[in-house]
């Protein structure tokens, strides 16, 4: 194992405000090869593959199989479609960690580079995901009529994945540029999703205790039960979008603490990771117990 001292971290690290302004790749690589770097990183490579990697091989083949059972009479939903392409960016962030932790033992630089692209890949993705799976449930709720025929129409759908993923890869361009706020950038974005996933909640909880005409007799519960599972799903992800944004703020607050030491302050850094473990695996649990695939949530009700 090839891990060089704290120094090389205090060398690679810019002084306090910390991560105001740098660039990714030399912070990091002074972080990881660290000894806390090294160690927070081999946790996170091995949780990824242990946890996250195995939920989202599961969740592609079973879309894959329910996708040869159905295509000839059922159209793919698109909060599912969404599903796939997050799964697929996070399938790319767990290959970039697995890079990283491997370059960081072996002290080959580019390795750690490439590992860092990747994943850096799914700090725009994840979030880009998760926003249009909440849009696309308070359309359901609010404007079914639009709704139904959006769902019909495949191009803009297609569209929004397409502009996802150009968020996803165009997102990790300032990691390769001196003096950009990659703290102030992802925080910057990170609020703004939280307001349109906060808006899609509130939106929905509204209409959940005002329903709308109409909504009388036999149909009412089961109408209430699709809003019902609607608000669920964006308050699922509004619950972990919030811790994620949390872990981040507080994060950000202690490592400008000029008493903490750089290793203190790269593994705080690195402590953003753990954060973001619920939100990587929201979408792929509210997938499968939708699919009845949950031991807890033995049922096919979407």
């Amino acid at each position: 194992m090839s891990v060089n001292s704290s120094s090389s971290s205090n060398a690679s690290l810019p002084p306090s405000p910390l991560f105001s302004f740098f660039n990714m790749f030399s912070v990091s690589h002074g972080c990881f090869r660290s000894t806390v770097g090294t160690v927070n990183i081999t946790a996170f490579t091995i949780t990824s593959i242990l946890l996250l990697l195995p939920l989202y091989i599961y969740v592609l083949c079973l879309g894959f199989k329910q996708w040869r059972q159905q295509r000839s009479n059922v159209t793919t939903s698109h909060s599912d479609l969404f599903t796939y392409n997050m799964v697929f960016i996070e399938l790319l962030s767990v290959f970039g960690f697995i890079l990283v932790c491997l370059g960081a033992y072996a002290n080959l630089p580019q390795l750690m580079t490439a590992g860092t692209y990747l994943f850096s890949i799914n700090l725009s993705g994840q979030m880009s995901f998760h926003v249009l799976t909440c849009v696309e449930r308070y359309l359901a709720v609010l404007h079914p009529v639009t709704y139904l025929s959006l769902k019909k129409a495949k191009g803009i759908r297609n569209v929004a994945i397409g502009c996802a993923w150009l968020l996803s890869f165009s997102g990790t361009a300032y990691i390769y540029t001196e003096q950009v706020g990659i703290t102030i950038v992802t925080l910057c974005t990170t609020s703004f999703v939280l307001i349109v996933v906060s808006f899609c909640s509130l939106s929905v909880l509204c209409v959940l205790i005002r329903p709308g005409p109409g909504e009388g007799g036999g149909d009412r519960q089961q109408v209430d039960q699709s809003k019902l599972r609607a608000f669920y799903t964006i308050m699922i992800i509004l619950g972990v979008l919030l811790f994620r944004f949390g872990g981040a703020v507080i994060s950000v607050v202690l490592m400008n603490s000029p008493a903490l030491s750089e290793d203190e302050r790269c593994g705080l850094w690195l402590s953003m990771f753990w954060f973001c473990l619920p939100s990587s695996l929201a979408l792929s649990l509210l997938f499968l117990k939708k699919s009845g695939k949950l031991p807890c949530y033995k049922n096919n009700g979407k």
